[in-house]
């Protein structure tokens, strides 16, 4: 299979017709293809991700004007032609040349199920002593040819950490991926792509002299093997193109060695890849390989490297929401490049978007879980963006305190020796996070429409208060109350929610918040 010419990324049509299609094919307009129908959502995001990275590599925008011409009419024959450069490096399986993210030439060492491409596949171990017992079972069957191509770029762009030599990838292992995509139900896949491709102008990711060469797609070219003898593969060592075509892992697909039901897309009478075959000390990516579709973590005092922002433990919610779609966060956290620049471009075009947020939640080589997430994009000029990044840290600062008591005053309702009590009570706060979120955007976005310098209506800011103090009473009522009445001991619950009341609006950040914002007699009465 060659991943240009051949169709086979699942896809869904505005008429609701779904369909395997050819890259090219996301520019038609014929009722147009409005998103991808992956099976799984780590090769959904995975996909989008190889569509931008075609798209950046060989049709990137010189400037805006281009950029917003496309934005609006692609030329699907141009784009084809465009893809059609890249043809000869797109093969699946090649036992004469380069194949698409894989070992250039054989790799000795004993065949591997397909399935150990998933990420979150249970380990050999773990199967070897038949402890996989909440995980479906198909080591002994195959994947699909589009099944086969989306879990390769998956593990390759998302590669975790896989034992001695086994390279994370590079953004780092489990890296989170935001992109920019349109509010508009209507929207075609063709826009959320483009949105997220960046105009050549700005020099941030400058167009390849030869996009095959192999510092733009490392599979082209002999492995830079990082054994003790080997070396890493810093920014100065490749094009920065190179960002959407990682490979730190050493792998070559089995050929397919029978026909059948694809056990994961369920696709019928589909030859199907049973194994690969792997080897450790791949490329070892190290230094600042700034990725433009992930968010990073800055050190505030210059004294530490950027790290890529991950996947995290209680998944994402407007707490992160400065630091992945507004600007740069007190702890510096920022918007990845293309979130940055691209909405700064489309500030004036009255185009409403929204940040989708995904990624795995690793714990070293384990997947936890896979969390994903949208955020609106609040667009506006850099003096009202400070601006804004102000008010918001404030509100979030309001719902981080109110969130540490409620934690801390539901384990003391719990439990008679609550500094012992063991356990994950994260639902708890998810559960907070969930319920203030709607408000927390209707008050930002209000905030976002101040001219720049005119004070925030204190009875705006105070009603987010009241909002955060009673829905962290409601929250502590419901987990502490709403049980066996014989298993409650009230005297204890009622003693934590008063202290908890009072944790909260007698606390500095509290008393801080009212000093700035005080209500006027006629708003108290």
């Amino acid at each position: 299979m060659n991943l240009i010419i051949d169709r086979w990324i699942p896809a869904r049509r505005q008429s609701g017709k779904t369909e395997r299609i050819a890259p090219y094919q996301i520019a038609e307009m014929d009722d147009p293809v409005v998103d991808l129908d992956a099976p799984r959502p780590d090769f959904q995001g995975a996909l989008d991700q190889f569509l931008i990275g075609l798209l950046q590599t060989t049709y990137a925008p010189k400037d805006d004007e281009e950029w917003d011409e496309r934005f609006e009419s692609p030329d699907i024959d141009d784009l084809k032609a465009a893809f059609m450069f890249l043809e000869s490096a797109m093969n699946l399986h090649n036992s004469e040349g380069p194949a698409f993210l894989q070992e250039l030439g054989e790799l000795e060492e004993a065949a591997k199920s397909v399935s150990f491409l998933l990420i979150d596949a249970p380990g050999e171990i773990t199967v070897k002593e038949n402890r996989d017992h909440f995980v479906k079972d198909i080591h002994e069957t195959g994947f699909c040819f589009s099944c086969t191509a989306s879990a390769l770029f998956t593990v390759q762009t998302n590669s975790p950490a896989g034992g001695p030599g086994f390279r994370v990838g590079l953004r780092g292992g489990g890296p989170l991926t935001t992109l920019l995509i349109p509010e508009s139900p209507d929207a075609t896949l063709w826009q959320k792509l483009w949105l997220n491709v960046q105009v050549l102008e700005d020099g941030k990711m400058p167009a390849a002299d030869n996009p095959l060469d192999s510092t733009v797609l490392p599979w082209m070219g002999p492995t830079r093997i990082s054994d003790k003898k080997g070396k890493d593969t810093r920014p100065e060592d490749g094009h920065p193109l190179q960002m959407y075509w990682g490979m730190p892992r050493r792998i070559r697909l089995e050929e397919p060695d029978k026909k059948g039901t694809c056990s994961l897309c369920g696709a019928e009478d589909q030859p199907l890849v049973s194994a690969f075959r792997t080897k450790n000390y791949g490329t070892n990516y190290t230094d600042y390989w700034i990725h433009p579709l992930t968010p990073f973590r800055y050190d505030p005092k210059q004294k530490n490297p950027p790290l890529s922002l991950k996947g995290q433990q209680g998944g994402l919610g407007y707490r992160h929401w400065i630091g992945l779609a507004l600007g740069t966060a007190e702890n510096g956290d920022t918007p990845a490049t293309v979130v940055d620049v691209n909405q700064e471009m489309l500030k004036d075009d009255n185009l409403r978007l929204r940040l989708w947020c995904f990624g795995y939640d690793m714990d070293n080589m384990k997947a936890r879980c896979w969390y994903e997430q949208t955020f609106p994009v609040l667009t506006c000029d850099d003096k009202r963006r400070e601006q804004l990044l102000d008010y918001a840290a404030e509100l979030i600062e309001l719902s981080q305190s109110a969130v540490k008591s409620l934690r801390g005053q539901v384990k003391e309702a719990w439990f008679s020796r609550p500094k012992d009590a063991k356990g994950d009570i994260s639902f708890i706060e998810a559960e907070f996070w969930q319920n203030t979120e709607l408000r927390f955007f209707d008050t930002a976005e209000a905030l976002g429409k101040l001219e720049v310098s005119q004070a925030a209506d204190p009875s705006l800011m105070r009603a987010w208060q009241t909002h955060v103090l009673s829905t962290a009473m409601d929250t502590f009522d419901r987990w502490t109350l709403e049980s066996n009445p014989e298993d409650l001991n009230l005297k204890r619950i009622m003693k934590a929610r008063k202290k908890l009341q009072n944790f909260i609006a007698g606390g500095k950040v509290w008393k801080r918040y009212n000093e700035r914002y005080p209500l006027e007699q006629e708003d108290i009465a």
